[in-house]
């Protein structure tokens, strides 16, 4: 689909000025309190780090040597009425958010209202359609991610089980010397929700549990190259359906993505897909899970031109287990891969009744764990790739090649030795391919390790407890005897907590399998902290690995440190 020349008429996204928001808002807010008292909630945290140079793991104290980021919600209801506010602030940011992340302002406002038949917001809002695979707009200020829509949602139940949504806007790219800038596309969608057995009364007492929905999103975004012919509006849009018979359950969604050439995929007019089937089994003592995920071409972005996390219209959630402690969750994060994986889990747990041989006397709890992920098959007979049409392979749903992205095979055992002593005992197996999932700029190809897990947790009185953790990994050598990455590592954590205000913990991060004797380094860590109510106050001093830390198969890069961390919380 290519083109002659053509002028770039690409226009700027416009953005309201931040200080009319603050104005518009703080009327309305007093304009409601004259009216009624309402009611106010929200929220406020910010993190401040001092940091130094330390050259052993390449970490640079930044111009500032201080940096920080500052958050506060307010939230405010009077019957229907609600209105909210962010005011954020970075000055600097801390290191890893994006560097576009600058100076203080409005991040986000909202107004609105809402019965039990309509709600209605004008402004910034957050939304998911069914599992995401077609929109999620979402915050998570760990990852310094936000692609919040700015706009209009209305929600519409007409009738019981039946629900609607609408929503119109553009998302939040960035925020820019105190102001939110948006994305240039525009982003339209619909939902619809039935649940058959409350809409119907004679389904009420029918033991099969029955949901139904559907999604249609598309996006705009001005055609602005001067090869090609880009489609100015792409549509993403499927179903879904959710059964629960007694202690089962089986849910699943399809979406599929009309053709959608951006940098992400080349320029290519492939169409996308995106499916996910889950179905588990749970009563008191047993349960279990199995999952299938089978995604191609669905990096969807409300900006064709954009990269790494930005502008993402829809969500597309890791089939993996989400682990915790320090070298599981750290050295070896998945990341989720839009262009295409079939991915698969398996998970299952057991409890061991109290009193038996193997339960004990309280019991003991079995967790088995698998998950793995693919390549999908790209068919390519018939496809010209010289053709016009710049279609260059066909996909089916979930055909898998054996070209592995990640497997991750875990098991755990939760056993209470007495009142005042429990262990728990776990091993991991990951593999990962650091040629596609790329973790680590010292490995090629598949990089295997083994880690081991022993937690054991002390209660000394009915405030006092102490816990602590021993993990090793052992990672395997390349084909040619050498040693794979950063070799073998070990962590030992101990910590010390005063119910319910006062904990105290002690982490340590050893690559003493490091093939260059220089880089067996430690990455020692003191925290302290105190809680009161809704008030949370932590002080932290020591070493932070450069890597990626991931939530859910989204992953943002953080540099090596070397320096304190005070961080604040407060709920009101």
């Amino acid at each position: 689909m290519r083109r002659g020349t053509k002028k770039n008429y690409m226009k700027k996204s416009k953005n309201l000025p931040a200080n009319s928001w603050i104005s518009l808002v703080i009327i309305l807010f007093t304009g409601q309190c004259f009216w009624s008292q309402g009611n106010f909630t929200g929220n406020i945290e910010s993190t401040f780090q001092y940091l130094n140079d330390d050259p052993v793991i390449n970490a640079i104290q930044p111009p500032s040597k201080g940096l920080v980021n500052s958050y506060m919600n307010v939230f405010y209801t009077n019957s229907g009425f609600k209105a909210g506010m962010r005011l954020e602030s970075y000055l600097p940011r801390i290191q890893g958010y994006p560097n576009r992340f600058d100076g203080t302002g409005l991040g986000m406002r909202y107004v609105g209202y809402s019965n039990s038949k309509v709600d209605v917001t004008l402004g910034h809002f957050y939304e998911q359609f069914g599992n995401g695979l077609a929109l999620r707009a979402y915050e998570d200020r760990a990852l310094g991610y936000d692609n919040a829509l700015d706009g209009a949602r209305i929600i519409f139940k007409p009738f019981k089980g039946i629900q609607f949504k609408g929503v119109y806007g553009q998302q939040r790219l960035s925020f820019e010397a105190g102001r939110v800038v948006n994305s240039e596309g525009i982003v339209r969608g619909l939902d619809a929700d039935i649940h058959l057995n409350e809409t119907f009364a004679k389904l009420s007492a029918f033991p099969l549990d029955v949901i139904l929905g559907g999604s249609f999103v598309s996006k705009y975004q001005i055609d602005d190259d001067d090869q090609l012919i880009l489609p100015e509006n792409v549509g993403a849009y499927g179903g879904r359906m959710k059964l629960q018979y007694k202690n089962f359950r089986l849910d699943g969604e399809y979406i599929k993505k009309e053709q959608d050439p951006s940098l992400d995929n080349g320029k290519i007019y492939n169409y996308g897909h995106a499916a996910v089937v889950n179905f588990g089994y749970s009563k008191k003592g047993i349960g279990f899970s199995l999952s299938a995920k089978s995604v191609d071409n669905m990096s969807y972005r409300s900006d064709r031109n954009k990269e790494l996390q930005d502008v993402f219209i829809n969500y597309l959630p890791a089939l993996n287990k989400t682990h915790t402690y320090n070298l599981v969750a750290t050295l070896y994060p998945y990341a989720t891969q839009p262009l295409g994986e079939v991915a698969y889990q398996a998970d299952f747990l057991y409890t061991i009744k109290k009193g038996s041989t193997l339960g004990g006397k309280y019991g003991t709890t079995l967790g088995v764990n698998a998950s793995t992920t693919y390549r999908p098959v790209q068919h390519t007979s018939g496809i010209n790739p010289l053709d016009s049409s710049r279609v260059t392979y066909k996909t089916h749903l979930f055909d898998k090649s054996d070209s592995l992205y990640w497997r991750d095979i875990n098991v755990n055992i939760t056993r209470r030795i007495n009142k005042k002593l429990l262990l728990l005992v776990s091993y991991f197996n990951i593999t990962i391919n650091n040629d596609i999932a790329k973790v680590s700029n010292d490995a090629t190809g598949i990089i295997s390790s083994h880690i081991a897990v022993l937690e054991a947790s002390y209660k000394i009185n009915s405030k006092h407890n102490i816990r602590v953790e021993l993990q090793g990994m052992f990672v395997n050598k390349k084909d040619d005897g050498a040693i794979n990455d950063k070799g073998n590592w070990a962590t030992a954590l101990i910590e010390y907590t005063v119910s319910p205000s006062y904990f105290v913990s002690f982490i340590n991060q050893y690559n003493y399998g490091n093939p260059d004797a220089n880089k067996r380094v430690n990455y020692p860590n003191l925290t302290c902290g105190y809680i009161h109510e809704s008030t949370r106050i932590m002080l932290s001093y020591g070493r932070q690995r450069a890597g990626l830390f991931c939530v859910g198969g989204v992953c943002r890069f953080v540099p090596a440190n070397n320096g304190l961390t005070l961080s604040f919380t407060q709920s009101f």
